[in-house]
C-alpha cells in the first residue's frame, strides 16, 4: 500500500475510505521511514499545508485538501517543489449557499435569542427584520456567491455583489469597492475564498450601518475581528451571523457574549451527503495521481 500522511481532523467517510486503499499516517505520528518516502499528504483547509511541512515530506508529491479552501496551503512552495494540489469545489456549493441564508435568516429574525427566551421560559422577545425584499451584498460572486444570490432571489432580494472585477453578463449590480456594496445594501454576505487578506474593516462596517448585517461563510481572514466584535458592542451594525473565524478553533468571549450574533462551529458544508461527496472527491485525485491519470479538481 502506498503510505499516505493526513493533516487535520478528516470526516469518517474520508479515514474509512483512506484506509480501506492506503496506509494512512498521521502527520503528528510519523515514523521517519515513512516521513522519507510518503508521496501523498491529505489535509484540511484549516490545517493546510505549509513549507516547513512540505520540506519534511522530501517525497512529497500531491498535497489534496479536503476542502474548498487552500489559503493555507503554501502554493508557491508546492509549485517550486513540483507538487501538485487538489481541493474539492463545486461538491459544496449548495450546502454552504444554505448555510448563508439560515444564518442571515436567524440572525434578522433573532432565531437563537427568541429560541432562548421560550427556553427560560418567557414569551416576547424584541421583533427581528424582514428578509424578503432586503438589499443584499455578496462580497465574492463566486460558484458559492452566485448559489447565494439565487437562492436569495426567490425572497425578492435585490442584488449586488463586489469582486476584483465585474463579472461579464452577470444579472447583478457590480460594486467597485468593499465599502460601496456595504453602503447599498441592508445585509453582506462574505463569500470570499479568502487568501489572507482582509476585506471588510471598521470603515467597511462604518459604511453597513447601524441597520445592517454581516454574515460571513467564507474566511475568518477576509474580515476584522477585533473591529467586527467593537462595531456589534457599540450598535454600529445591527448583527451578524458566522461560521468561520480570524483563529479557529478559538471564538473571542466578546463575541460569544453577544445576543446579536449567530455562531456556527465552520459547519457549513458539513452534511452527510456533501462529506461523503467530498471524500469521494479526494479519493478520486489520489487515484488518478497514482495511476499517472489527470486530477479532477486541480488547483
Amino acid at each position: 500500500m502506498v503510505p499516505v500522511v493526513t493533516n487535520g481532523s478528516l470526516s469518517p467517510w474520508l479515514h474509512e475510505g483512506l484506509s480501506a486503499r492506503h496506509a494512512i499516517h498521521r502527520l503528528d505520528e510519523l515514523p521517519h521511514a515513512i516521513r522519507m518516502e510518503a508521496p501523498i499528504l491529505v489535509t484540511t483547509g484549516v490545517a493546510g499545508a505549509d513549507a516547513s511541512i512540505m520540506d519534511a515530506l522530501p517525497a512529497l508529491r500531491l498535497i489534496a485538501v479536503h476542502g474548498v479552501g487552500v489559503d493555507a496551503v503554501d502554493l508557491d512552495h508546492a509549485r517550486r517543489r513540483g507538487i501538485a494540489v487538489t481541493n474539492t469545489p463545486d461538491v459544496l456549493t449548495d450546502d454552504v449557499a444554505d448555510m448563508a441564508v439560515l444564518l442571515l435568516l436567524s440572525t434578522a429574525r433573532r432565531a437563537m435569542l427568541n429560541d432562548a427566551t421560550v427556553r427560560r421560559g418567557g414569551w416576547t422577545s424584541p421583533s427581528g427584520r424582514r428578509v424578503s425584499g432586503m438589499r443584499i451584498g455578496i462580497l465574492g460572486l463566486g460558484r458559492i456567491g452566485g448559489a447565494i444570490a439565487r437562492r436569495l432571489e426567490g425572497f425578492g432580494c435585490d442584488i449586488s455583489y463586489h469582486n476584483r472585477r465585474s463579472l461579464p453578463d452577470c444579472p447583478y449590480a457590480y460594486r467597485d469597492s468593499p465599502a460601496d456594496l456595504a453602503r447599498e445594501c441592508d445585509a453582506m454576505i462574505i463569500a470570499a475564498s479568502g487568501g489572507g487578506e482582509c476585506l471588510v474593516d471598521g470603515a467597511v462596517l462604518d459604511a453597513l450601518g447601524p441597520d445592517g448585517f454581516l454574515i460571513n461563510i467564507g474566511r475568518g481572514s477576509t474580515v476584522d475581528e477585533t473591529a467586527l466584535i467593537d462595531a456589534l458592542e457599540q450598535g454600529r451594525i445591527a448583527g451578524a451571523g458566522l461560521d468561520v473565524f480570524a483563529s479557529e478553533p478559538h471564538v473571542p468571549t466578546r463575541l460569544i457574549a453577544l445576543d446579536t450574533v449567530v455562531l456556527q462551529p465552520h459547519q457549513a458544508s458539513a452534511t452527510i451527503e456533501t462529506r461523503v461527496a467530498m471524500a469521494d472527491l479526494v479519493l478520486r485525485n489520489i487515484a488518478n495521481f497514482l495511476a499517472n491519470a489527470p486530477l479532477d479538481t486541480p488547483v
